[in-house]
């Protein structure tokens, strides 16, 4: 494998479900990532925050109960700055301790990272994305009251607040992401999709969404002019018909039948759906790009060849 400028988003089981369990996971993860800069490529690290982002927000409604000059809801823009600094902190610990143990002395680095939203983007008309704690008809009621926020019933097990999911436009710190990775240093940036943010004039407002995060990690791919785009996941290979009798492992497929296969619907909306809208939309941008869907306990056979789903 040629060295590349490789942007890797991680998801699924790499960064774990709570404090004990991340801390554990970070270490296998950084593993993973350690080869891939031991073999000479530029790495550039995004990553969910689902479980993490859902804790804190969960916090901060505890403690808005026991202290009233606490906003009841916390805005999620502040939820998910926290996040990206929480998971950055472990992550680049681990990361900088494996490389280390390596002889390996590089400059790891968190980016609290904003992502320019389109105010008019149609999603704020119809937040989808369930976030927080189940609450009783009577809690929600109180809380829209309280604080203007959206809930919908979840499959017969309470009210939640929804989101909405909006496109990522800009990615704001994007020219200090891209000078940290020019001279040298592994950078953290644009954890759980980025912190949300709308332009207004010089100020940049924090919006009530959550990005969807393998979007942002291909536009962050596109705007630092990465070679290739890593998603990892669940599984090793994206698969056709999953679970039928004519399940279809997909292993090396060219752009243009990504998007057949996007057309004609195989693909989850809030799973596998955006990780090819992210790896077709880089791809398209320029020549020689390509992008990985694998698992992550697969990365290093599906670095030779040897599995996962590519997109070229």
């Amino acid at each position: 494998m040629g060295k590349k400028r490789i942007v890797i988003a991680l998801g699924g089981n790499a960064l774990g479900k709570n404090l004990p369990e991340q801390y554990l996971a970070v270490q296998e993860t950084s593993r993973a990532i350690a080869d891939l800069i031991e073999a000479g490529n530029e790495v550039i690290i995004s990553h969910g925050n689902g479980p993490q982002v859902g804790m804190i927000n969960n916090a901060m409604a505890a403690y808005s109960k026991t202290e009233p000059s606490h906003p009841a809801i916390t805005p999620l823009s502040v939820c998910v700055a926290m996040s990206q600094a929480y998971i950055g902190y472990d992550l680049q610990n681990a990361l900088k301790e494996e490389l280390l143990n390596r002889g390996i002395k590089k400059n790891v680095a968190t980016v609290i990272t904003q992502v320019r939203v389109d105010e008019n983007d149609p999603a704020f008309e119809h937040p989808t994305k369930p976030i927080g704690q189940f609450m009783t008809k009577e809690e929600a009621d109180a809380a829209v009251a309280s604080s203007g926020i959206q809930v919908m019933e979840d499959a017969g097990r309470g009210y939640r607040r929804v989101v909405a999911s909006p496109n990522p436009v800009d990615i704001v710190e994007v020219d200090a992401i891209r000078t940290l990775t020019d001279a040298g240093h592994i950078v953290i940036a644009c954890g759980g999709g980025g912190i949300p943010v709308l332009q207004q004039n010089n100020h940049l407002k924090g919006a009530s969404g959550v990005i969807e995060k393998d979007l942002t990690a291909g536009k962050l791919a596109e705007q630092i002019d990465a070679d290739e785009l890593i998603i990892l996941t669940s599984v090793e290979k994206v698969c056709l018909n999953h679970g039928k009798e004519d399940e279809e492992e997909l292993d090396t497929i060219s752009v243009e039948q990504a998007k057949q296969y996007m057309d004609e619907g195989h693909f989850g909306i809030y799973n596998m759906l955006p990780k090819f809208q992210a790896s077709v939309g880089f791809i398209e941008k320029k020549e020689g790009r390509s992008a990985l869907i694998t698992s992550f306990d697969t990365l290093k056979d599906a670095l030779k060849g040897k599995t996962g789903t590519v997109i070229e």
